[in-house]
């Protein structure tokens, strides 16, 4: 994705070239393209977290200018309330209310990748949706959270078993930051993001279940429903693409919303296009820049004529 960029290509979503949709088909029927799901891939049924951020920030008299950021926010929450829990039990009773989205839309990120042949998904969403939308399509998934505190530790793990091997009628959706079951598996507040990332450095810990560590080293990774402003989602994919050996690295994609959106300036978009694409070019990634529902759309056109 190194092209000269025109005024055309700022208008309108920028898709991937032929060669990466035959490389990402192939990969996806040899089973071997790992989903990443992000809170974009649930926007319209769930809040996205800045809503939540800017409903928090007025309640609670949040005093500083970005409002809009969850993690901050929850954070300035917890100390109010003395509480490091009260946030998390807050948006997880909020999400549990929360509807499903529409299963039956041909384009519904989960449900569409529910279809796909694969055996592993990853999801730092708290949300059930993946797994609701395999079992509509009539497949046996099993739920597991990433264990990265002490109070997650003695919990049982269907990973534990020796003869659960994921497959794409019995696949394993890994929730890396947490579910809205068990409010203390919530990665939520830059406490809870800061004791992430050091339980992650320790190699002793392994917060990746061998199973998980296979999906990603042996797999094209797709990120889905994320946005490269959030600084949690970068250091996230910078962690999981660079920790693969080089000569296991494949081509990954990452669909992005172009984070310059608002601004009228078109040289300005160009260069942050031009710079982002050498960015991840860097990293084996192709980006594809849209909003997740556009991505579903042109997936499924080229998987159904593939």
């Amino acid at each position: 994705m190194s092209q000269m960029l025109t005024e055309t290509d700022v208008h309108m979503p920028r898709t991937l070239q032929r060669t990466d949709w035959t490389l990402l088909l192939k990969r996806i029927r040899e089973g071997r393209c790992t989903p990443f799901l992000g809170a974009g891939a649930s926007y319209g049924t769930l809040p996205l977290g800045s809503a939540i951020a800017e409903e928090w920030a007025k309640e609670f008299g949040y005093p500083l200018d970005d409002s809009n950021d969850l993690i901050r926010v929850s954070q300035f929450v917890a100390v109010e309330m003395e509480d490091a829990m009260y946030p998390k039990e807050e948006i997880a009773a909020r999400f549990r209310k929360a509807g499903r989205p529409d299963f039956n839309s041909p384009i519904e990120p989960h449900r569409f990748m529910a279809d796909l042949p694969l055996p592993v998904y990853i999801t730092t969403n708290y949300d059930d949706f993946m797994v609701e939308a395999l079992r509509e399509r009539g497949k046996k998934p099993e739920q597991e959270i990433c264990r990265w505190n002490s109070q997650l530790y003695g919990l049982p793990s269907v990973l534990d078993r020796l003869d659960y091997v994921p497959s794409e009628k019995t696949p394993l959706v890994f929730h890396l930051h947490g579910h809205m079951g068990i409010p203390e598996s919530l990665v939520l507040t830059e406490d809870d993001y800061l004791d992430f990332l050091i339980a992650m450095s320790k190699k002793e810990n392994k917060l990746l279940p061998p199973r998980v560590q296979e999906a990603m080293a042996n797999a094209s990774l797709l990120f889905i429903g994320y946005r490269i402003a959030d600084w949690n989602f970068r250091v996230l994919f910078r962690s999981v693409v660079t920790s693969l050996e080089a000569g296991q690295k494949r081509k990954h994609v990452s669909v992005q919303i172009l984070p310059v959106g608002n601004v009228s300036d078109t040289i300005r978009k160009l260069k942050v296009l031009n710079y982002l694409d050498k960015y991840y070019q860097e990293l084996n990634t192709r980006v594809y820049w849209g909003r997740s529902d556009e991505f579903m759309t042109e997936l499924r056109q080229v998987w159904e004529e593939g």
